[in-house]
């Protein structure tokens, strides 16, 4: 009797937790339409995603293969996360042009800035082209059909493991030019120390303009470029939010693991996070203290810095909030109670055994290469730093660093790698010198030369021999796809236990994983317990901004002109009253279903009207990419009330404002 009210509890749960989970694809979303307009949206299918005629999904873009962008004009304007412009924004710095501290704006379209390897992608169809596959068709040839001799570029992606698969055909611009960006005090405000926290006062956001050719089509850079002239973009929204009121996140969700079973996720808990949190704990002290002596080595290391940080602070948070749920235990009686349903069927019976005993299969193999990625293989120690390339002043402090960095990983993958599963040159190299430390002072000494010769034998052996294990390894697997605990034996079963458990649990509302493909996300603005006599309000205001600026600290060391606008309360326009003062909001909450690639998403009210732009989620929040709760999960969005509020009494380009549309 206590295991079936277990299970039945259980089963509720499942039930009720889909209250506004889900990343929809939006051809499907008609299935969802009554649900949504029930919450409060007021428009149709038809105008989230059309063929026919333009849509919503003619103003949402893959932004830099791995955020999203939306247009907010006519004339390609765009607006994303500061954090996805990050690299570009580095990449047109300088210590005489410090873009990343001091912010940039254009004043006319002339004084846009080009930017070299950045590119946007629109999605102008897709397709289910499972029966297509089935009756013999091969990828190569829909997808050649699709591309139309180069015009388009396409891809077919699995959804459901394998279940169906769908066609997705993009349209791809190259010429993107950096319009705004405010300074990282603003748009990196609270730095490592805010990311994945509420309450947040983060202005995340920068803005580009995509150009095109007097066609209107793709084209290379060149001056004779023009602004893109879209079919759809976004109207704004400039009359505020209320907890409850409906939002929906329009985006390229990057990857998520809802349906991994309970062994998958034990590994994640208490094997693979906790390695990748220790060792990136350690680059980054060192990596921190190298940048906190020069600004030329905060400039140089900003990007690296950020994006090992980013992941670094989301496994803790994932790993504490699939703890605090107990995803674990959880998904064993989900899977005992499916497995009794099985019982009696030979195509589901023996399914979840099969995949408890691939999993125990190659948790040493994927343990070992994930490893490898955050040590021996990790770009610090790949590279050859020549001080005629760095520059007299640069290169000792790359040096010091740079020493500390092998020592510190090598040590690591020493002491961790399974047995049986190091590279072989490595452990005989550490046999020879003694010791890892030893060693990575040997091969430091080879990859940070003061010569031009690039040729480094020694470094070519070890990859060399890095690169034929981690072959043997992915052999092992045998897939390439290791985003995730992966195998191609996995692959095969959970297609079939998918398709099992959507016969099963038949009233579960089933979406396929993310997989960076154009998905719809919705749900409410609201606030949340975060602990026991602690509730989280739904907003962040321009004060709070004022309460944490601290000018020793570069995070948190906001622009004089914004510090004076706040003391003053000098807000113009943009002031608002909440809760009875006068402020600018700045950052609020909303349960969306989002993840990584989410970034730079447009939150939209109920008439698809842009409020907000999507940028994280609260800390405990991470577990949702494998366990979704709607009573903890939030994500975070910045007001677009704040980021008009930056543009014109921060950056002086009100001007802007001309070319967008206001919502009445």
């Amino acid at each position: 009797m206590k295991r079936i009210i277990s299970t039945l509890c259980f089963a509720l749960l499942a039930l009720t937790s889909f209250a506004d989970e889900g990343m929809w694809l939006p051809s499907l979303i008609s299935s969802r339409i009554d649900d949504m307009r029930a919450k409060g949206f007021q428009l149709t299918a038809e105008d989230i995603y059309s063929i026919n005629q333009a849509s919503l999904k003619d103003a949402v873009m893959l932004f830099d293969d791995g955020c999203t962008a939306e247009l907010i004009s006519r004339d390609g304007l765009l607006i994303t996360n500061h954090h996805c412009g990050y690299d570009a924004i580095q990449r047109l710095s300088s210590v005489e042009h410090d873009y990343l501290t001091d912010g940039f704006w254009a004043m006319s379209r002339e004084e846009e800035l080009p930017n070299e390897n950045l590119n946007v992608k629109f999605l102008k169809r897709m397709e289910d082209v499972t029966e297509r596959l089935a009756a013999g068709e091969t990828p190569e040839q829909i997808i050649e059909e699709a591309c139309e001799n180069g015009r388009y570029k396409a891809s077919i992606e699995q959804m459901y493991y394998g279940n169906q698969q769908f066609l997705f055909v993009y349209e791809q611009f190259d010429d993107v030019r950096l319009v705004g960006t405010p300074p990282s005090s603003i748009g990196k405000f609270g730095g490592d120390t805010d990311n994945w926290a509420w309450p947040r006062h983060t202005g995340d956001f920068s803005m580009f303009r995509i150009y095109a050719d007097k066609d209107n089509r793709p084209a290379a850079y060149s001056p004779d470029n023009v602004p893109y002239r879209s079919a759809a973009h976004f109207k704004i929204s400039t009359k505020g939010i209320q907890e409850g009121d409906f939002t929906m996140i329009y985006g390229f969700p990057g990857s998520t693991q809802e349906y991994i079973i309970s062994d998958a996720v034990d590994y994640i808990v208490h094997r693979s996070d906790p390695m990748k949190i220790r060792v990136r704990t350690k680059r980054l002290d060192l990596i921190n203290a190298a940048q906190a002596k020069d600004p030329a080595m905060r400039i140089r290391y900003a990007a690296v810095n950020a994006s090992i940080a980013n992941a670094w602070k989301k496994w803790q948070g994932e790993a504490l909030g699939l703890e605090r749920l107990n995803t674990v235990q959880s998904k064993r009686e989900y899977e005992e109670a499916f497995e009794r349903w099985a019982a009696d069927k030979p195509e589901y019976r023996d399914v979840v055994k099969e995949l408890k005993k691939e999993y125990a299969r190659i948790f040493d193999i994927y343990f070992t290469l994930e490893l490898m990625s955050e040590t021996i293989r990790t770009s610090q120690l790949t590279n050859v730093y020549l001080r005629s390339e760095l520059g007299d002043e640069l290169f000792p402090q790359v040096q010091a660093l740079n020493r500390e960095l092998f020592r510190t990983l090598y040590r690591e993958y020493y002491d961790n790698c399974p047995e049986g599963y190091m590279v072989p040159l490595f452990a005989a190299k550490v046999e020879r010198f003694g010791s890892p430390e030893a060693y990575a002072e040997h091969m430091f000494s080879l990859t940070n030369r003061e010569d031009d010769v690039k040729e480094v034998e020694e470094l070519n052996a070890l990859l060399s021999d890095i690169k034929t294990t981690v072959g043997k390894l992915v052999e092992q697997l045998g897939t390439n796809s290791l985003r995730n605990l992966n195998s191609a034996r996995l692959n095969e079963l959970y297609t079939t236990y998918v398709k099992g458990l959507r016969e099963w649990d038949a009233e579960r509302a089933f979406y396929p994983d993310a997989n960076l493909t154009l998905r719809v996300a919705y749900g409410k603005v609201g606030g949340y317990h975060y602990a026991d006599a602690v509730y989280h309000k739904y907003y962040t205001t321009a004060e709070g901004i004022l309460a944490k600026d601290n000018p020793e600290i570069y995070d948190y060391n906001i622009p004089q002109r914004l510090r004076e606008i706040i003391a003053e309360k000098d807000y113009g326009r943009w002031g608002v009253e909440i809760d009875g003062r006068i402020t600018v909001p700045v950052c609020f909450l909303a349960d969306n279903h989002t993840t990584g690639g989410n970034s730079g998403s447009p939150v939209l009210n109920g008439r698809g009207e842009l409020i907000g732009v999507n940028f994280d989620r609260t800390w405990l929040s991470t577990m949702s990419d494998i366990a979704f709760d709607p009573a903890f999960c939030r994500n975070i969005a910045l007001d677009i009330r704040y980021v008009l509020f930056v543009i014109d009494r921060i950056g002086n380009a009100s001007y802007l404002f001309d070319e967008m549309d206001f919502a009445e």
